[in-house]
């Protein structure tokens, strides 16, 4: 029988897999012939990883036209840096900490500022609304932006982006089993804030 915990985590885990589901080609050889100077290559890498990055910048900022100018900057710099690209680590680690950077960058100048939460609006929504599955995916992400921010950039790591804890943690630069906290710790409260074993609060 599953503990409530692992409950609570593994349906918002499988939210998250839903919400974040891609398919990609093979990253290697995609880069090599980037970095050869083949467009189509690039463009191909664009396609395949435009939704987490995507993703992400959203998450971060809360506002689709933020995220779709974070996005673009953020595959700017990679067609302007994936020369200096040597492998050691993986493509989408890389990019995970291009995407992060930038959209730090763009807090830091001031040029976005992230739309502020109404954690009361998270759970709005009735289980039986006619409406709700029109807006599961707006009401998730809003969940998701309700959490802590070094919770999110570590489950926007493992979720969106793919990289295991070890990748996760050398890109954020803490410990492996931080990481694994922070996942855990971000699937439990989203689990929570959208209304999963709910019905145990009295």
């Amino acid at each position: 029988m599953l503990h409530e915990d692992e409950l609570l985590t593994d349906n918002a885990r499988l939210m998250e897999q839903e919400m974040t589901r891609t398919v990609r080609p093979d990253d290697a050889a995609l880069v090599a012939a980037a970095q050869d100077g083949d467009t189509a290559a690039f463009e191909a890498l664009v396609r395949a990883h435009s939704g987490p990055v995507y993703a992400h910048a959203l998450r971060f900022f809360g506002e689709p036209q933020a995220a779709e100018d974070a996005a673009q900057e953020v595959f700017i710099k990679v067609y302007r840096s994936i020369g200096s690209f040597d492998g050691t680590a993986a493509f989408s680690t890389w990019l995970y900490r291009v995407t992060r950077n930038v959209c730090l960058d763009m807090l830091r100048s001031g040029r976005r500022r992230p739309v502020p939460v109404d954690l009361i609006d998270v759970s709005l929504t009735a289980p039986d609304d006619p409406a709700a599955e029109a807006i599961t995916t707006a009401t998730v992400e809003r969940a998701m932006r309700a959490l802590a921010p070094e919770d999110r950039d570590a489950l926007s790591a493992i979720g969106l982006f793919g990289l295991s804890y070890a990748e996760a943690a050398g890109a954020l630069g803490v410990p492996e089993g931080t990481v694994k906290s922070r996942v855990f710790r971000a699937r439990k409260a989203l689990a929570t804030a959208l209304g999963a074993g709910g019905g145990d609060r009295g």
